[in-house]
Order: structure tokens, then C-alpha cells, then sequence
């Protein structure tokens, strides 16, 4: 903010908080036009920004200019829009909590633009990982998806957002955008069906005649001329110069496949916008009873194939009612003009239904599978204050909906206000402003608010009226201070106001509205009948937009009004959650040129936009406030005593530094943290002054500059001489890397050759080479067969080398076997001399070891002669123990002891002993004695061995 008041008389003051005469509309409008012709169309009124549309490029939304004020103090750098989506971010990441930005502002003053440039500020300044850039572009690519389906031209904006939008943008703990969410508020239905002169429908009506492909119109029974379709030319404005509604249809179908569009869903989808167009070009004739036709039923037939209806029923439900008695249906013929409005309410019923349904549908492309909390940013895109020459139930409610907004800011305001007096210590001055409270009243407080008499109206039995309506808010609330009719207004008001209007008197000034279509807007009704083919249709957005529950539902739908009330207050109870920031967007001309300034446009702006208000809110008690820190850091030069450094806490810094400088008691005051400075012109005194000190301190430097001018000459000259003693040392680097590599090169050439000068340093560096690699590559073992390649100078020596390499191997071996080990490897040598090249599988036995046994021995201790020799049962290729019967049991069993060197694998057993028969399968020998010796097997299937009686044997 500092940076730029020494242009003030140029510029005006970035901060309206920073005007002298701050409750002065003049001297407001003459600040905002001193910045616009300058082209700075961003001022601050606090935290408060208000942007004025320039209508042209000004070259400030770059990256380099997002990367400019990226974590930067607010008010350290000139108001833009990128320092209040900064500062919103920074909050959330610092102190864990959710913020929104609110955007208002009239048709073309720039809302639309403002929220996507806060949308791309995030997309390119936030941290970002690969896998979630899908959540980045679709969250960037539903605005245009939504701005087709939701904005049309009017007379005043060739892209008027004709529905309030609020956007939830979430972020992790890391500050990283992960999803989404969308609530829309109040989408414009009449337009569907009736646009003023020099306005158009909704842009995907046109953007799909336009850029369509032939196959898909032709599939959708549509022709390219928009004329020749009702609901689009009602405005003689069908085609628009400064509209590409074909490079529009580009970029919305790509942006359909990056918001997980399906080819299913796209069908659905253009079927009913198609089929919206053929309602609107049935006409309708009348019998001689007096009751509705359809002569021509080619575009019933079109409606028919895209909603998956039955003809003949959509006919009737089109040309008559059904009305339920107690015990049947009657079906009644409509006239001519209830058909018309049959009609008009099914292309506004299926258009409304299906819009919330592609909300809903990139809501579901949106979210986030994490269920971890996330904080969010809002960004609230809604219509801002509304006066035409006429004024309908679409003004009507958003004017309602400012109200409420302008009832939040100010009381936001007021509290932020008191909140930080109070934390600074600083006495609360009660702050005397317009509560609008009354207003809102007026028109929500239920049974005797505006909305609620209209409801009552719409639903009451007998004739209900327009008129009737009127006479009755005349009745009810006729005696109240900001109501006014032409029956109530005095002799002077009488003749601005209709028979059939009333006027309000808003915080932003009187609106006078037109009471024609009220009840029917507010009803906004959909026959039975109709509703019935709906809900029973093929095409699948309109089977989820339809619900047959609601046929069995017979209590009344809510009104519009109603409906809206209750969103705008549950709208609130989102903002209310929420620290705010706010954005207030001027229209500087109603032609859209660049650089014009109409002063009495802007200034009904500044009115309704309620900037006034929220200046003397936020102007009451002190123009400034800095911490002391930054306060000091900027003013310290204009005191002896705290340049140019202070070392003591900063509060006492700042006190030195104004009474120095010379503040009177109430001209500021200290609070815990900050410095509160009462009037702008101290404020500027002081800038002035620190100017001043500057271009003194800038005399000084002048003199010291000169002085060191010198003294860079000297330090010119050394460093000339020092940087040719290096380059010279550089040269003779590089001369002698230039003799080395030719000596290299010249040594490969000649490196078959004869030892001789030309090849000498280069063999003895491959020498060397060799050598120093082949340290790497030893065999570690005998069986290692692998060697480095030598050059070929060197084979010779690589060979000798292998060789010793290899016999040192075996040497090393041959150390380290055991006796054991030998043992074996010398039955292996006899094994072979045995077997090798007379037996098969000798080459496969050899390359096992041998086990130490692989046998074990059993006998019983009676005096038999049964000797049981053990194969090891792991060995799965044996087919089982052998059992032998031998006179000579004590000998043959001494001699195998012997013959494997071990007592150990002898066992003799009593009774009885089990033995392998193969693998997986055990026997059993059963040891007795007899009057005779014999061997036989049980019944049991054991092998039973008898011995005489005459003694046992002796083991």
C-alpha cells in the first residue's frame, strides 16, 4: 500500500479507507476514475476489492504476475485480485479453517471472469502432483459446461450468468487443490421459453446448431438456422458478432470428455436439449369447441423419439388435464392458451431439472475418494443488484438476495471490526449504520413477509390474480416504511408507479416491480399429466430427473420463492462458517468500451453495491493500521534514534519514531500489536516526509557513489591483471591436454607395432590399464572359469598371469580341505576307477558328495540269524530295507562296522524293530522263541522270526 501513495494525486488512493473525505460519493467516483484512467482498475476498500471492468487486455494476469504476489503480504503490492485469492489461501494453509470469496456485481461487470482468473490463480500458484491434475482440469473445465448451460446474452452482457453459482474448492493438508463442489441458485427457466428483444436463450441451444456435426443433427432432427426455432428468435438476435459459438461448442465438448462425460450420457443429454427446441415449434390450433389441437404432429413425433415417450400419449397430455376426484379421473380438454402454458412449463420444467443434473453430474467427476478433512475456498459467483425499466420475480428475488448478502458483509464487517479493537485493546466507538434487517424482513418473515402472502396467494382456493396478489400485499403490508404502491404513494410517487406494481425501498435505492407473471413464476406448475410422461420416459437423465415417487406424492411442491428463500438461508449458514473475502465488480459503461467512464452509471453501482456503507463501516475510528514490525521497517529512516537499525522490542520503536516525528495524541493509537493512525493525512505527512529523507539519503549515496567509482577503478585494474594471469595458466592447461591427446592418438594408431617412441606412453597406459582392471576381476575360485579380455599386446602376459592366478587357486584349495573331506574325494577316485565309462549315471553320482553313511544295521537279541540293513528313508529312489538271514550274523556285522569306520550305526533290538518296505510304507519283525526256528507272517501281516530255545546270542 505504501509503494503507491506518493502518486496519489496522480492515482488516487489505492485504499478508499485512505480518503480524506471518506463519506463523500465524489470524492469516492473521483478516486475510482483517476485509477481507471491509468488503467488500474483494482482498488481496496480494506480487504475489500472492488474491480472495475476494463474491457480490455491489460497484460496483468501472467504467471510472472501470480508468482509476484504468491505469499506475499497483502498490502505490500498494489490491489489485485491475485492478492485477495493469496491471502484467502495462505489463511486456510496457516490456520487450518475454511474461507470464501464472495463476487457480485451487475450483469457485465465481470464476476464470470473474476472467479476464473481466482480458479487459474490456484491451478498454477498451488502445489500439484501428476495424479492430481484430472482434479485440477475439471475443476477449471466445468466452468465452461456451466457458462453454456447457464449463460445467455442480454442486453447488457453478451455472457450474463442467468443462475447464482457457488463453488467449493478443496484442498489436503498440503495445500493441494483435490476436489470440488457446485450448489447452483435460481437458474433463469422463463428465458427457456421467452427472451426480451436483443436477447438470447441459453448458449448451447445455438452452440449446438452451429458446431453440431451433420450426423448428430440429423439423429437430433435439428437444422443450422436458429431462426427457424421459437425459443430462439423470439429476441431478433439469434446471431451475435462478437460470439463463436462454434469455437464455444469446441471447447465444451472437450471438456465434456474431461469431466467423465460418457457417449450415453451425451446422447441423453442433446436428446432433451433437441427435444426442447421441437416444444417449442409445436403449434397448437382451436376446434369449434374451443379447446386445443395439434394440427401438425411432426416435431411431436421428434419429441417422442429423443425423450422415449409414446406419441399419442404426449399428445394428450399436451392438449388435455387430468383432474383426480375422489374416486376416478376425469380427463379434460385445455384451451388454447393453458395448452401454450403446458407446453412453456414442460420446456421449462425438463430444461431446469436436467441443469441440476449436470450439476450434479460434475459434482460426481469432482469429488474426492479421500475422506481425510480437507479445508476449502468458496467462490460465490451470484447476481448482483438489479433495476430495469422493468422489473419481474427474476429481479425481485436476487434483489432479495443481495439484501441478505449486503445484511452479512456489513455485519461481518462490524464484528471484524470490533474483533480487532477488542484484541488490540483499543475502545469500541458504536459505529452508526443502516441495518438492512428491516428489508429482509419485509420480504421473508414468515406469514407476513412478502414471500409468504405470494405463497398463500398461489394456493389459495378461487380466483387468485396477479391483481389479486397486489391488493392483498396492500392489505397486509401497505402500512410499512419501505413499501409503496400506487394506491399508497402520495400525489407525487402516484404517477411513477403502475397499477400493477409495487415498490420497495432497498438499502440501495427504490426498485419498482412489476407484479405481471408473479404468481405464475412462483407456482412455475407442471400438469399432472405431463409429469406423468416424464417420469415414465426412456431417455435416463430425465428417468433421474423425473422420479415416479413424486406421482405418488400428493402434497404441493414448494414455490420458487420458497424454494429460494430456503437455499439463499442455507447459503448463509455456509458463508457464516467461513472467514470471508470480498469482490465487488463495477461496470464502467453500458457499450462495453474500453476507457469510458460514464460517472452516472458508475455511481447508481456504487450505491446498490453498498460500497459507501461498507467504507464509513470500515473507515470508523482509523484510516490505518500497520503492525509495528512493518511500520518501523518502512518509517525508521526519519528518526536519529532508530537508524538505521533499532534494537529494542518494535513497539517502543514505533513510539520513539512519532513522537519525533511529532503525532498528536489523537491523530493514533498503540495497540497490542499494530499502530493505529486516525486520519489519511498524517498518514500522508509522514509518506511525504519519508520521501524526502530518501532523496537526502540519495544525495549521500551520490557522494559515497563517487567515491566508490574510484575505487572500482582500482578493483577494475587488479582484477584485468588477475584474470590474464589465469587465462594465461588456462592456456597452458589446455596446451598441454592438446600434446597428451595426440600422443594418446598417435600411440592407437601405431599400437600394433614394435615398441618405438610413437607407441611407447600409449602401451604402457594400456599396460597400466590392464593391470588396474584386471584387480577387479579375479577369479575368486577353481571352478570360476571367467578371465578379462587383454588387448592383444598382452596376451602373452595374460596368460602367465591365469595361470599362476589359477595354481595359487588351488593351492589355496588344496590348504583348506579336511581329512574328512579328503577321505571322501579318495572314495570318489576309487569310484571311479571302478565305474568310469562302464556304468551309466557315474557322471551324475560323481558330481554329488558322498555321505559319511547312508546305511544303518539292525539285529535282535536272541539267537537268530536275521541281520536288517537300513536305507535312508529320504532317499525316495530306494525301493526299501533289505532283510538278509545269515549263519554268520556276528561276523558279517563286524566286518561292515569295519568297512564304514563306525560303531555307531549298529542297533540291536528286543522284541521288535520296524523297517522301510518303500518309501512312505513301514513293516514290523516280531522277535520270539520257540521249541523250533522258523519265519513266517501273522495274521496281523507282521513278519514273525522264532529261535530255538537253546541260548541267545551274544552281541
Amino acid at each position: 500500500m505504501e509503494g503507491a501513495l506518493t502518486a496519489r494525486d496522480k492515482v488516487g488512493v489505492q485504499d478508499f479507507v485512505l480518503l480524506d473525505a471518506y463519506t463523500s460519493e465524489s470524492a469516492f467516483l473521483d478516486n475510482l476514475r483517476k485509477r481507471f484512467s491509468e488503467n488500474l482498475i483494482y482498488t481496496y476498500i480494506g480487504t475489500l476489492l472492488v474491480s472495475v471492468n476494463p474491457y480490455q487486455e491489460l497484460g496483468i494476469y501472467t504467471v510472472s504476475q501470480m508468482e509476484l504476489y504468491q505469499g506475499v503480504n497483502f498490502f505490500e503490492l498494489p490491489p489485485h485480485i491475485y492478492a485477495i485469492a493469496d491471502n484467502a489461501y495462505r489463511m486456510m494453509c496457516s490456520e487450518l479453517n475454511n474461507h470464501f470469496i464472495l463476487i457480485s456485481g451487475e450483469s457485465g461487470a465481470g464476476k464470470t471472469e473474476a472467479s476464473k482468473k481466482i480458479l487459474q490463480y490456484f491451478a498454477v500458484t498451488c502445489p500439484m502432483t501428476k495424479s492430481l491434475q484430472i482434479a485440477r482440469d475439471r475443476l477449471l473445465l466445468s466452468n465452461p459446461v456451466l457458462e453454456a448451460f447457464g449463460n445467455a446474452k442480454t442486453l447488457r452482457n453478451d455472457n450474463s450468468s442467468r443462475f447464482g453459482k457457488y463453488m467449493d474448492i478443496q484442498f489436503d493438508y498440503k495445500g493441494v487443490p483435490v476436489g470440488g463442489h457446485i450448489i447452483s441458485y435460481l437458474i433463469e427457466k422463463s428465458r427457456v421459453v421467452f427472451q426480451n428483444q436483443g436477447e438470447r436463450n441459453f448458449h448451447i441451444f445455438y452452440q449446438l446448431l452451429e458446431g453440431g456435426e451433420e450426423e448428430l443433427l440429423a439423429c437430433l432432427g435439428l437444422e443450422r438456422d436458429p431462426q427457424l426455432y421459437k425459443y430462439l428468435s423470439q429476441g431478433h438476435c439469434a446471431k451475435e458478432s462478437s460470439i463463436n459459438d462454434k469455437n464455444d461448442w469446441k471447447t465444451v465438448s472437450s471438456a465434456f470428455s474431461v469431466i467423465d462425460f460418457t457417449e450415453d450420457d451425451l446422447e441423453n443429454l442433446f436428446g432433451i436439449i433437441a427435444s426442447v427446441l421441437h416444444l417449442g415449434n409445436i403449434c397448437f390450433e382451436e376446434n369449434h369447441q374451443g379447446c386445443a389441437t395439434v394440427p401438425d404432429t411432426h416435431e411431436i413425433k421428434w419429441i417422442s423419439k429423443l425423450l422415449g415417450v409414446h406419441p399419442s400419449i404426449l399428445l394428450e397430455a399436451l392438449t388435455h388435464r387430468k383432474i383426480e376426484a375422489k374416486t376416478e379421473e376425469v380427463i379434460c380438454p385445455l384451451t388454447l392458451e393453458l395448452s401454450v402454458y403446458a407446453r412453456d412449463a414442460m420446456a421449462k420444467a425438463v430444461y431446469g431439472r436436467t441443469f441440476t443434473w449436470l450439476v450434479n453430474k460434475i459434482n460426481s467427476s469432482l469429488v474426492n475418494k479421500d475422506f481425510t478433512k480437507k479445508t476449502v475456498i468458496g467462490l460465490l459467483d451470484i447476481y448482483g443488484f438489479e433495476v430495469f425499466d422493468k422489473n419481474g420475480f427474476e429481479q425481485f428475488c436476487i434483489n432479495y438476495c443481495n439484501e441478505k448478502l449486503q445484511q452479512l458483509l456489513i455485519e461481518r464487517t462490524l464484528k471484524a471490526e470490533q474483533a480487532e479493537y477488542e484484541m488490540e485493546g483499543i475502545e469500541w466507538e458504536p459505529i452508526q449504520y443502516f441495518n438492512n434487517k428491516i428489508i429482509c424482513d419485509l420480504v421473508e418473515e414468515r406469514h407476513k413477509g412478502i414471500i409468504s402472502i405470494l405463497d398463500e396467494e398461489c394456493i389459495r382456493p378461487g380466483p387468485a390474480t396477479d391483481l389479486s396478489f397486489l391488493e392483498k400485499l396492500e392489505e397486509k403490508v401497505g402500512k410499512h416504511a419501505h413499501f409503496q404502491t400506487r394506491k399508497l404513494a402520495g400525489s407525487k410517487g402516484r404517477k411513477r408507479i403502475g397499477w400493477m406494481e409495487f415498490r420497495l425501498c432497498h438499502y440501495a435505492g427504490e426498485v419498482t416491480y412489476c407484479t405481471k407473471g408473479f404468481l405464475e413464476k412462483n407456482n412455475d406448475l407442471l400438469y399432472r399429466h405431463l409429469k406423468e410422461v416424464l417420469c415414465r420416459s426412456k431417455n435416463r437423465i430425465l428417468k433421474e430427473c423425473f422420479l415416479v415417487a413424486e406421482l405418488e406424492n400428493r402434497r404441493r411442491p414448494p414455490t420458487v420463492g420458497t424454494q429460494f428463500k430456503n437455499s439463499l438461508s442455507s447459503l448463509l449458514e455456509i458463508l457464516i462458517s467461513k472467514e470471508p473475502s470480498y469482490i465487488r465488480c463495477i461496470k464502467p459503461n453500458d457499450r462495453k468500451e474500453p476507457s469510458k467512464f460514464d460517472d452516472l452509471l458508475i455511481r447508481h453501482q456504487i450505491k446498490y453495491l453498498g460500497l459507501m456503507e461498507h467504507l464509513r463501516v470500515r473507515r470508523a475510528g482509523f484510516a490505518y493500521r500497520r503492525k509495528y514490525e512493518h511500520f518501523l521497517q518502512r518509517y525508521k529512516s526519519l528518526c536519529p534514534d532508530t537508524w538505521p537499525h533499532w534494537h529494542g522490542p518494535p513497539a517502543e520503536g514505533v513510539e520513539r519514531l512519532i513522537r519525533y516525528i511529532g503525532y498528536t495524541p489523537e491523530e493514533y493509537k498503540l495497540g497490542r500489536t499494530k499502530i493505529f493512525i486516525r486520519f489519511p493525512r498524517t498518514l500522508f505527512a509522514t509518506e511525504d516526509a519519508f520521501e524526502f529523507s530518501k532523496h537526502q539519503l540519495g544525495m549521500i549515496f551520490s557522494v559515497l557513489t563517487s567515491v566508490e567509482c574510484e575505487m572500482n577503478q582500482l578493483t577494475i585494474r587488479l582484477e584485468a591483471h588477475w584474470r590474464g594471469a589465469l587465462a594465461r595458466k588456462a592456456a597452458q592447461r589446455r596446451t598441454w591436454a592438446v600434446r597428451t591427446v595426440r600422443k594418446f592418438i598417435k600411440g592407437f594408431i601405431n599400437r600394433n607395432k614394435p615398441l618405438c617412441p610413437d607407441n611407447e606412453e600409449f602401451i604402457v597406459f594400456v599396460r597400466k590399464n590392464y593391470i588396474l582392471n584386471l584387480r577387479y576381476h579375479v577369479p575368486k575360485n577353481v571352478l570360476d572359469k571367467s578371465w578379462l579380455r587383454p588387448p592383444g599386446i598382452l596376451e602373452n602376459a595374460s596368460d602367465l598371469l591365469r595361470k599362476m592366478c589359477t595354481r595359487n587357486l588351488v593351492r589355496k584349495y588344496c590348504c583348506g580341505i579336511t581329512a574328512e573331506r579328503k577321505a571322501l574325494m579318495q572314495q570318489k577316485v576309487v569310484t571311479s576307477e571302478l565305474f568310469r565309462g562302464k556304468k551309466e549315471g557315474y557322471a551324475e553320482v560323481l558330481s554329488q558328495p558322498f555321505a559319511n553313511s547312508r546305511i544303518g544295521v539292525s539285529t535282535s537279541s536272541l539267537s537268530d540269524g536275521i541281520l536288517v540293513i537300513h536305507v535312508s528313508p529320504e532317499d525316495h529312489k530306494q525301493k526299501g530295507d533289505a532283510i538278509l538271514r545269515c549263519e554268520h550274523v556276528f561276523e558279517a556285522v563286524t566286518k561292515l562296522v569295519m568297512l564304514l569306520k563306525r560303531g555307531n550305526v549298529v542297533n540291536v533290538v528286543q522284541g521288535s524293530l520296524q523297517f522301510y518296505i518303500r518309501p512312505g510304507k513301514k513293516g514290523t519283525i516280531v522277535f520270539d522263541t520257540g521249541s523250533e526256528e522258523q519265519v513266517y507272517k501273522d495274521k496281523n501281516g507282521q513278519l514273525t522270526v522264532v529261535s530255538g530255545c537253546g541260548g541267545r546270542c551274544v552281541t
